[in-house]
Protein backbone atom coordinates (compact mmCIF):
# COMPACT_ATOMS: atom_id res chain seq x y z
CA UNK A 1 0.00 0.00 0.00
CA UNK A 2 2.93 2.35 0.70
CA UNK A 3 4.26 1.94 -2.81
CA UNK A 4 0.81 2.50 -4.26
CA UNK A 5 0.65 6.10 -3.01
CA UNK A 6 3.99 7.01 -4.65
CA UNK A 7 2.97 6.04 -8.17
CA UNK A 8 2.49 8.82 -10.69
CA UNK A 9 -0.25 9.16 -13.23
CA UNK A 10 -0.13 10.72 -16.65
CA UNK A 11 -2.27 13.81 -17.29
CA UNK A 12 -2.49 15.85 -20.49
CA UNK A 13 -2.64 19.58 -19.73
CA UNK A 14 -3.23 22.49 -22.10
CA UNK A 15 -0.30 24.90 -21.91
CA UNK A 16 -2.53 27.85 -22.84
CA UNK A 17 -5.52 27.55 -20.53
CA UNK A 18 -4.67 24.76 -18.06
CA UNK A 19 -7.46 22.39 -19.09
CA UNK A 20 -6.64 18.78 -18.14
CA UNK A 21 -7.65 15.52 -19.78
CA UNK A 22 -6.91 11.85 -19.14
CA UNK A 23 -5.88 11.30 -22.79
CA UNK A 24 -4.26 13.35 -25.51
CA UNK A 25 -6.55 15.58 -27.55
CA UNK A 26 -5.62 17.37 -30.73
CA UNK A 27 -7.67 20.40 -29.77
CA UNK A 28 -8.12 21.72 -26.25
CA UNK A 29 -11.81 21.59 -25.19
CA UNK A 30 -11.28 24.61 -22.95
CA UNK A 31 -9.74 27.27 -25.21
CA UNK A 32 -9.90 25.59 -28.63
CA UNK A 33 -6.13 25.78 -29.22
CA UNK A 34 -4.62 23.08 -31.42
CA UNK A 35 -1.69 20.86 -30.32
CA UNK A 36 -1.43 22.48 -26.91
CA UNK A 37 -2.03 19.34 -24.79
CA UNK A 38 1.23 18.16 -23.21
CA UNK A 39 1.69 15.02 -21.13
CA UNK A 40 2.70 15.64 -17.53
CA UNK A 41 3.34 13.24 -14.69
CA UNK A 42 1.59 14.00 -11.44
CA UNK A 43 1.82 12.13 -8.13
CA UNK A 44 -1.24 10.04 -7.45
CA UNK A 45 -3.37 11.04 -4.50
CA UNK A 46 -2.37 9.14 -1.40
CA UNK A 47 -5.09 6.91 0.02
CA UNK A 48 -3.50 6.76 3.43
CA UNK A 49 -4.66 8.64 6.47
CA UNK A 50 -4.28 12.36 5.89
CA UNK A 51 -2.45 14.52 8.39
CA UNK A 52 -4.76 17.21 9.73
CA UNK A 53 -4.29 19.99 12.22
CA UNK A 54 -5.71 19.18 15.61
CA UNK A 55 -8.90 20.87 16.66
CA UNK A 56 -7.15 22.47 19.64
CA UNK A 57 -4.46 24.04 17.44
CA UNK A 58 -7.08 25.28 15.00
CA UNK A 59 -9.08 26.83 17.82
CA UNK A 60 -5.99 28.64 19.13
CA UNK A 61 -5.29 30.18 15.71
CA UNK A 62 -8.82 31.59 15.43
CA UNK A 63 -8.94 35.34 16.09
CA UNK A 64 -11.51 38.11 15.92
CA UNK A 65 -11.34 40.10 12.70
CA UNK A 66 -11.54 43.37 14.59
CA UNK A 67 -8.41 42.45 16.57
CA UNK A 68 -6.30 41.75 13.49
CA UNK A 69 -3.83 44.56 12.80
CA UNK A 70 -3.88 45.51 9.13
CA UNK A 71 -0.84 46.95 7.34
CA UNK A 72 -2.60 50.20 6.42
CA UNK A 73 -1.10 52.82 4.16
CA UNK A 74 1.75 53.51 6.57
CA UNK A 75 2.76 49.83 6.54
CA UNK A 76 3.20 49.64 2.77
CA UNK A 77 6.54 49.72 1.00
CA UNK A 78 6.46 52.98 -0.94
CA UNK A 79 8.79 53.14 -3.93
CA UNK A 80 8.55 56.89 -4.48
CA UNK A 81 7.27 56.41 -8.04
CA UNK A 82 3.87 58.07 -8.10
CA UNK A 83 2.61 56.01 -11.03
CA UNK A 84 3.67 52.62 -9.63
CA UNK A 85 2.43 53.38 -6.12
CA UNK A 86 -0.88 54.60 -7.55
CA UNK A 87 -1.47 51.33 -9.41
CA UNK A 88 -0.53 49.26 -6.35
CA UNK A 89 -2.95 51.22 -4.18
CA UNK A 90 -0.34 53.18 -2.23
CA UNK A 91 2.66 50.83 -2.33
CA UNK A 92 3.58 47.19 -1.89
CA UNK A 93 1.86 45.36 0.94
CA UNK A 94 4.20 43.10 2.97
CA UNK A 95 3.69 39.36 2.35
CA UNK A 96 1.69 40.08 -0.82
CA UNK A 97 2.19 38.51 -4.25
CA UNK A 98 2.12 40.60 -7.45
CA UNK A 99 2.03 39.20 -10.98
CA UNK A 100 3.38 41.50 -13.70
CA UNK A 101 2.63 40.46 -17.29
CA UNK A 102 3.24 41.97 -20.69
CA UNK A 103 4.42 41.38 -24.24
CA UNK A 104 8.07 40.50 -24.88
CA UNK A 105 10.24 43.61 -24.99
CA UNK A 106 7.56 45.88 -23.56
CA UNK A 107 9.73 46.77 -20.55
CA UNK A 108 8.70 44.39 -17.75
CA UNK A 109 12.25 43.71 -16.56
CA UNK A 110 13.12 47.39 -16.86
CA UNK A 111 10.14 48.37 -14.74
CA UNK A 112 10.88 45.66 -12.17
CA UNK A 113 14.54 46.68 -11.90
CA UNK A 114 13.63 50.36 -11.51
CA UNK A 115 11.13 49.43 -8.79
CA UNK A 116 13.68 47.19 -7.03
CA UNK A 117 16.32 49.92 -7.19
CA UNK A 118 13.94 52.56 -5.85
CA UNK A 119 12.92 50.34 -2.91
CA UNK A 120 16.52 49.42 -2.10
CA UNK A 121 17.51 53.09 -2.22
CA UNK A 122 14.95 53.68 0.53
CA UNK A 123 16.63 51.06 2.74
CA UNK A 124 14.57 47.95 1.91
CA UNK A 125 16.47 44.74 1.18
CA UNK A 126 15.47 43.51 -2.29
CA UNK A 127 16.29 40.12 -3.83
CA UNK A 128 16.28 40.10 -7.63
CA UNK A 129 16.08 36.50 -8.92
CA UNK A 130 17.44 36.58 -12.48
CA UNK A 131 16.31 33.37 -14.13
CA UNK A 132 16.81 34.64 -17.67
CA UNK A 133 19.97 36.74 -17.29
CA UNK A 134 23.43 36.53 -15.80
CA UNK A 135 24.34 39.02 -13.03
CA UNK A 136 26.61 40.85 -15.48
CA UNK A 137 23.65 41.37 -17.82
CA UNK A 138 21.51 42.69 -14.98
CA UNK A 139 24.32 45.08 -14.01
CA UNK A 140 24.63 46.25 -17.63
CA UNK A 141 20.93 47.11 -17.70
CA UNK A 142 21.18 48.79 -14.30
CA UNK A 143 24.09 50.93 -15.50
CA UNK A 144 22.04 52.03 -18.49
CA UNK A 145 19.25 53.01 -16.12
CA UNK A 146 21.72 54.60 -13.67
CA UNK A 147 20.27 52.40 -10.92
CA UNK A 148 23.22 50.33 -9.68
CA UNK A 149 24.29 52.20 -6.57
CA UNK A 150 22.47 50.52 -3.65
CA UNK A 151 24.06 47.85 -1.45
CA UNK A 152 20.58 46.60 -0.52
CA UNK A 153 19.85 45.12 -3.97
CA UNK A 154 20.87 41.44 -4.19
CA UNK A 155 21.00 39.53 -7.48
CA UNK A 156 20.49 35.75 -7.51
CA UNK A 157 20.99 33.83 -10.81
CA UNK A 158 18.87 30.79 -9.93
CA UNK A 159 15.98 28.81 -11.39
CA UNK A 160 15.48 26.17 -8.69
CA UNK A 161 12.51 27.20 -6.57
CA UNK A 162 13.84 25.39 -3.50
CA UNK A 163 17.16 27.25 -3.74
CA UNK A 164 15.38 30.58 -4.16
CA UNK A 165 13.26 29.94 -1.07
CA UNK A 166 16.35 28.96 0.93
CA UNK A 167 18.07 32.23 0.01
CA UNK A 168 14.91 34.11 0.97
CA UNK A 169 15.02 32.45 4.41
CA UNK A 170 18.67 33.38 4.93
CA UNK A 171 18.65 36.94 3.56
CA UNK A 172 15.13 37.87 4.78
CA UNK A 173 14.45 40.40 1.99
CA UNK A 174 11.54 42.80 2.19
CA UNK A 175 10.85 42.34 -1.55
CA UNK A 176 11.71 39.51 -3.94
CA UNK A 177 11.48 39.89 -7.72
CA UNK A 178 11.20 36.67 -9.76
CA UNK A 179 12.25 37.30 -13.38
CA UNK A 180 10.54 35.27 -14.63
CA UNK A 181 8.13 32.73 -13.14
CA UNK A 182 8.34 30.68 -16.35
CA UNK A 183 12.01 29.88 -15.63
CA UNK A 184 11.47 28.47 -12.13
CA UNK A 185 11.19 24.73 -11.64
CA UNK A 186 10.55 22.37 -8.77
CA UNK A 187 12.12 18.91 -8.46
CA UNK A 188 8.82 17.59 -7.11
CA UNK A 189 7.17 17.97 -10.53
CA UNK A 190 8.38 15.89 -13.48
CA UNK A 191 7.72 18.34 -16.28
CA UNK A 192 9.62 21.05 -18.13
CA UNK A 193 9.96 24.57 -16.67
CA UNK A 194 7.17 26.80 -17.90
CA UNK A 195 4.57 24.03 -18.00
CA UNK A 196 1.30 24.45 -16.16
CA UNK A 197 2.23 22.00 -13.42
CA UNK A 198 5.58 23.68 -12.81
CA UNK A 199 4.06 27.16 -12.75
CA UNK A 200 1.37 26.11 -10.32
CA UNK A 201 3.80 24.34 -7.99
CA UNK A 202 6.62 26.90 -7.99
CA UNK A 203 4.24 29.82 -7.57
CA UNK A 204 2.53 28.11 -4.63
CA UNK A 205 5.88 27.36 -2.95
CA UNK A 206 7.24 30.89 -3.33
CA UNK A 207 3.97 32.51 -2.24
CA UNK A 208 3.81 30.27 0.86
CA UNK A 209 7.38 31.22 1.77
CA UNK A 210 6.64 34.91 1.18
CA UNK A 211 3.64 34.75 3.51
CA UNK A 212 5.78 33.14 6.21
CA UNK A 213 8.65 35.60 5.84
CA UNK A 214 6.38 38.65 5.32
CA UNK A 215 8.18 39.31 2.06
CA UNK A 216 6.41 40.96 -0.87
CA UNK A 217 7.10 38.99 -4.05
CA UNK A 218 6.78 40.23 -7.64
CA UNK A 219 6.46 37.60 -10.38
CA UNK A 220 7.22 38.60 -13.97
CA UNK A 221 5.19 36.54 -16.44
CA UNK A 222 5.04 36.23 -20.20
CA UNK A 223 1.81 36.51 -22.16
CA UNK A 224 0.23 34.29 -24.79
CA UNK A 225 -0.75 35.23 -28.32
CA UNK A 226 -4.18 36.24 -27.02
CA UNK A 227 -2.60 38.72 -24.61
CA UNK A 228 -3.26 36.78 -21.39
CA UNK A 229 -0.57 35.73 -18.93
CA UNK A 230 0.95 32.43 -20.02
CA UNK A 231 0.66 29.68 -17.57
CA UNK A 232 -2.34 30.16 -17.59
CA UNK A 233 -4.90 32.14 -15.54
CA UNK A 234 -4.38 29.76 -12.64
CA UNK A 235 -1.57 32.10 -11.59
CA UNK A 236 -3.93 35.05 -11.45
CA UNK A 237 -5.97 33.27 -8.77
CA UNK A 238 -2.88 32.50 -6.68
CA UNK A 239 -1.63 36.08 -6.33
CA UNK A 240 -3.06 39.21 -4.72
CA UNK A 241 -2.44 41.70 -7.53
CA UNK A 242 -2.28 41.25 -11.31
CA UNK A 243 -0.68 44.01 -13.38
CA UNK A 244 -0.51 44.19 -17.16
CA UNK A 245 2.16 46.31 -18.83
CA UNK A 246 0.65 47.46 -22.11
CA UNK A 247 1.96 49.45 -25.00
CA UNK A 248 2.81 49.57 -28.67
CA UNK A 249 6.34 49.24 -29.97
CA UNK A 250 5.61 52.12 -32.33
CA UNK A 251 4.70 54.45 -29.45
CA UNK A 252 6.81 55.60 -26.54
CA UNK A 253 3.94 55.40 -24.05
CA UNK A 254 3.48 52.42 -21.74
CA UNK A 255 0.47 51.81 -19.50
CA UNK A 256 0.65 49.79 -16.29
CA UNK A 257 -2.88 48.54 -15.62
CA UNK A 258 -4.16 46.75 -12.51
CA UNK A 259 -6.77 44.15 -13.46
CA UNK A 260 -6.91 42.62 -9.96
CA UNK A 261 -5.90 44.17 -6.66
CA UNK A 262 -6.95 42.95 -3.24
CA UNK A 263 -5.42 46.00 -1.59
CA UNK A 264 -6.51 48.78 -3.94
CA UNK A 265 -8.72 49.80 -6.83
CA UNK A 266 -8.79 47.57 -9.91
CA UNK A 267 -8.39 49.08 -13.39
CA UNK A 268 -6.10 51.77 -12.01
CA UNK A 269 -3.42 52.81 -14.50
CA UNK A 270 0.04 54.33 -14.46
CA UNK A 271 1.47 55.97 -17.58
CA UNK A 272 5.13 55.84 -18.52
CA UNK A 273 7.26 56.96 -21.41
CA UNK A 274 10.07 54.74 -22.68
CA UNK A 275 13.34 56.67 -22.97
CA UNK A 276 17.02 55.83 -23.39
CA UNK A 277 17.53 55.80 -19.62
CA UNK A 278 14.48 53.70 -18.86
CA UNK A 279 10.85 54.37 -18.07
CA UNK A 280 9.87 57.91 -17.15
CA UNK A 281 6.66 58.76 -15.35
CA UNK A 282 3.95 60.73 -17.13
CA UNK A 283 2.09 62.48 -14.30
CA UNK A 284 -0.29 64.29 -16.67
CA UNK A 285 -1.29 61.83 -19.43
CA UNK A 286 -4.31 63.90 -20.47
CA UNK A 287 -2.06 66.67 -21.73
CA UNK A 288 -0.09 64.26 -23.93
CA UNK A 289 -3.00 62.16 -25.19
CA UNK A 290 -5.23 65.10 -26.04
CA UNK A 291 -2.74 67.87 -26.79
CA UNK A 292 -2.10 66.66 -30.33
CA UNK A 293 -5.60 67.48 -31.56
CA UNK A 294 -5.46 70.06 -34.36
CA UNK A 295 -8.09 72.74 -34.75
CA UNK A 296 -9.77 73.17 -38.11
CA UNK A 297 -9.51 69.48 -39.07
CA UNK A 298 -12.55 67.24 -39.42
CA UNK A 299 -12.77 63.75 -37.91
CA UNK A 300 -11.26 64.55 -34.51
CA UNK A 301 -12.87 64.94 -31.10
CA UNK A 302 -11.79 64.93 -27.45
CA UNK A 303 -13.40 62.80 -24.78
CA UNK A 304 -12.72 62.04 -21.13
CA UNK A 305 -12.51 58.41 -20.01
CA UNK A 306 -12.09 56.93 -16.56
CA UNK A 307 -9.03 54.72 -15.98
CA UNK A 308 -9.52 53.48 -12.45
CA UNK A 309 -9.90 56.60 -10.31
CA UNK A 310 -8.13 58.84 -12.85
CA UNK A 311 -9.92 60.82 -15.57
CA UNK A 312 -7.87 60.90 -18.79
CA UNK A 313 -8.60 63.07 -21.82
CA UNK A 314 -7.97 61.33 -25.14
CA UNK A 315 -8.25 62.30 -28.77
CA UNK A 316 -10.42 60.06 -30.96
CA UNK A 317 -9.75 60.26 -34.69
CA UNK A 318 -12.00 58.93 -37.44
CA UNK A 319 -11.79 58.70 -41.21
CA UNK A 320 -14.89 57.91 -43.27
CA UNK A 321 -14.42 57.58 -47.02
CA UNK A 322 -16.43 56.00 -49.88
CA UNK A 323 -15.72 52.29 -50.13
CA UNK A 324 -15.86 49.68 -52.83
CA UNK A 325 -19.26 48.20 -53.56
CA UNK A 326 -19.78 45.07 -51.48
CA UNK A 327 -16.44 45.24 -49.63
CA UNK A 328 -16.35 48.10 -47.14
CA UNK A 329 -13.73 48.13 -44.42
CA UNK A 330 -14.09 48.63 -40.68
CA UNK A 331 -10.72 49.14 -38.96
CA UNK A 332 -10.32 50.23 -35.35
CA UNK A 333 -7.28 50.80 -33.14
CA UNK A 334 -7.78 51.37 -29.44
CA UNK A 335 -11.58 51.01 -29.45
CA UNK A 336 -13.84 47.99 -29.72
CA UNK A 337 -14.59 47.01 -33.31
CA UNK A 338 -18.13 45.84 -32.56
CA UNK A 339 -18.90 49.03 -30.65
CA UNK A 340 -17.91 51.18 -33.62
CA UNK A 341 -20.08 49.07 -35.95
CA UNK A 342 -23.04 49.55 -33.60
CA UNK A 343 -22.49 53.31 -33.42
CA UNK A 344 -22.34 53.50 -37.22
CA UNK A 345 -25.68 51.70 -37.43
CA UNK A 346 -27.22 54.09 -34.88
CA UNK A 347 -25.96 57.07 -36.91
CA UNK A 348 -27.53 55.71 -40.08
CA UNK A 349 -30.85 55.01 -38.36
CA UNK A 350 -31.18 58.04 -36.05
CA UNK A 351 -29.26 60.75 -37.91
CA UNK A 352 -29.98 59.68 -41.47
CA UNK A 353 -26.29 59.49 -42.38
CA UNK A 354 -25.31 56.87 -44.95
CA UNK A 355 -22.55 54.74 -43.37
CA UNK A 356 -23.08 51.30 -44.94
CA UNK A 357 -21.27 52.16 -48.17
CA UNK A 358 -18.27 53.84 -46.55
CA UNK A 359 -14.96 52.62 -45.20
CA UNK A 360 -14.56 53.46 -41.52
CA UNK A 361 -11.27 53.88 -39.68
CA UNK A 362 -11.15 54.83 -35.99
CA UNK A 363 -8.00 55.42 -33.97
CA UNK A 364 -7.11 56.67 -30.49
CA UNK A 365 -4.13 59.01 -30.30
CA UNK A 366 -1.11 57.73 -28.41
CA UNK A 367 -2.06 54.05 -28.75
CA UNK A 368 -4.24 54.03 -25.61
CA UNK A 369 -6.93 51.33 -25.42
CA UNK A 370 -10.45 52.47 -24.43
CA UNK A 371 -13.08 50.23 -22.85
CA UNK A 372 -15.16 53.04 -21.35
CA UNK A 373 -18.65 53.37 -22.93
CA UNK A 374 -18.60 57.03 -21.94
CA UNK A 375 -16.62 57.82 -25.11
CA UNK A 376 -19.41 56.57 -27.44
CA UNK A 377 -20.67 60.05 -28.23
CA UNK A 378 -17.15 61.26 -29.05
CA UNK A 379 -16.62 58.34 -31.45
CA UNK A 380 -19.91 59.16 -33.14
CA UNK A 381 -18.99 62.85 -33.33
CA UNK A 382 -15.68 62.02 -35.01
CA UNK A 383 -17.40 59.74 -37.51
CA UNK A 384 -20.03 62.33 -38.42
CA UNK A 385 -17.42 65.06 -38.62
CA UNK A 386 -15.32 63.05 -41.06
CA UNK A 387 -18.29 61.92 -43.16
CA UNK A 388 -19.68 65.43 -43.59
CA UNK A 389 -16.25 67.12 -43.50
CA UNK A 390 -17.44 69.40 -40.70
CA UNK A 391 -14.99 70.74 -38.14
CA UNK A 392 -16.07 70.31 -34.54
CA UNK A 393 -15.90 73.31 -32.17
CA UNK A 394 -12.50 73.90 -30.61
CA UNK A 395 -11.85 73.43 -26.86
CA UNK A 396 -14.88 71.13 -26.56
CA UNK A 397 -14.98 67.77 -24.79
CA UNK A 398 -17.70 65.24 -25.70
CA UNK A 399 -19.10 62.75 -23.17
CA UNK A 400 -21.92 60.23 -23.21
CA UNK A 401 -22.89 56.60 -23.72
CA UNK A 402 -25.08 55.96 -26.76
CA UNK A 403 -27.93 53.45 -26.78
CA UNK A 404 -29.49 51.63 -29.72
CA UNK A 405 -32.49 53.96 -29.73
CA UNK A 406 -30.22 56.99 -30.05
CA UNK A 407 -30.49 58.18 -26.45
CA UNK A 408 -27.43 59.60 -24.68
CA UNK A 409 -27.11 57.81 -21.37
CA UNK A 410 -25.50 58.94 -18.15
CA UNK A 411 -21.83 58.20 -17.55
CA UNK A 412 -20.09 57.42 -14.29
CA UNK A 413 -18.14 60.11 -12.41
CA UNK A 414 -19.19 62.89 -14.76
CA UNK A 415 -18.01 65.59 -12.38
CA UNK A 416 -14.44 64.25 -12.34
CA UNK A 417 -14.39 64.00 -16.13
CA UNK A 418 -15.49 67.54 -16.83
CA UNK A 419 -13.33 68.90 -14.01
CA UNK A 420 -10.27 67.41 -15.70
CA UNK A 421 -11.33 69.04 -18.97
CA UNK A 422 -11.73 72.40 -17.25
CA UNK A 423 -8.30 72.05 -15.65
CA UNK A 424 -6.73 71.62 -19.09
CA UNK A 425 -8.42 74.71 -20.47
CA UNK A 426 -11.47 73.34 -22.28
CA UNK A 427 -14.34 75.82 -22.53
CA UNK A 428 -17.34 73.64 -23.44
CA UNK A 429 -18.54 70.13 -22.64
CA UNK A 430 -21.30 68.17 -24.39
CA UNK A 431 -22.69 66.03 -21.58
CA UNK A 432 -25.72 63.77 -21.01
CA UNK A 433 -28.72 65.58 -19.59
CA UNK A 434 -29.48 62.53 -17.43
CA UNK A 435 -26.84 63.22 -14.75
CA UNK A 436 -25.58 66.73 -15.41
CA UNK A 437 -27.73 68.49 -12.80
CA UNK A 438 -24.86 68.57 -10.26
CA UNK A 439 -22.32 70.32 -12.48
CA UNK A 440 -23.37 73.91 -11.81
CA UNK A 441 -20.28 74.62 -9.72
CA UNK A 442 -18.04 74.57 -12.81
CA UNK A 443 -18.38 78.26 -13.72
CA UNK A 444 -15.48 78.26 -16.19
CA UNK A 445 -16.93 75.46 -18.33
CA UNK A 446 -20.05 75.82 -20.48
CA UNK A 447 -22.28 72.76 -20.31
CA UNK A 448 -24.19 71.68 -23.43
CA UNK A 449 -26.76 69.12 -22.31
CA UNK A 450 -28.26 66.59 -24.72
CA UNK A 451 -30.80 63.80 -24.46
CA UNK A 452 -30.19 62.09 -27.80
CA UNK A 453 -27.65 61.87 -30.60
CA UNK A 454 -29.67 64.31 -32.72
CA UNK A 455 -29.44 66.93 -29.94
CA UNK A 456 -25.72 66.29 -29.54
CA UNK A 457 -24.97 66.66 -33.25
CA UNK A 458 -27.04 69.85 -33.44
CA UNK A 459 -25.00 71.33 -30.60
CA UNK A 460 -21.71 70.29 -32.21
CA UNK A 461 -22.48 71.28 -35.80
CA UNK A 462 -24.40 74.47 -35.05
Amino acid sequence: MAGRSSRKRSVYTCQDCGQSASRWLGRCPGCGEWNSMVEELQPATSRGKATVKSAAAAAESTVLLGEVAGPGIEGRLVSGSGEIDRVLGGGLVPASAVLLGGDPGIGKSTLALQLASALSAKGACVLYVAGEEAPAQVRLRADRLARAGSDKLLVLPETDAAAVIEVMRKKRPAVAVIDSIQTLYSGEVESAPGSVSQLRETCAQVVAAARELECAVIFIGHVTREGTIAGPRVLEHMVDTVLYFEGDSNHAFRILRAVKNRFGAANEIGVFEMAADGLREVPNPSLLLSGGAREGVSGSSISSCMEGSRPVLVEIQALVSPGSVGSVRRTTLGVDHNRVAMLAAVMEKRLGLSMASHDIFVNTAGGVRLDDPGVDLAVMASLASSLLDVTLPAATVVLGEVGLTGEVRAVSRLHARVKEAARLGFKRAVVPAANSDRLDDLDDLELLRCKGVADAWRLLSG
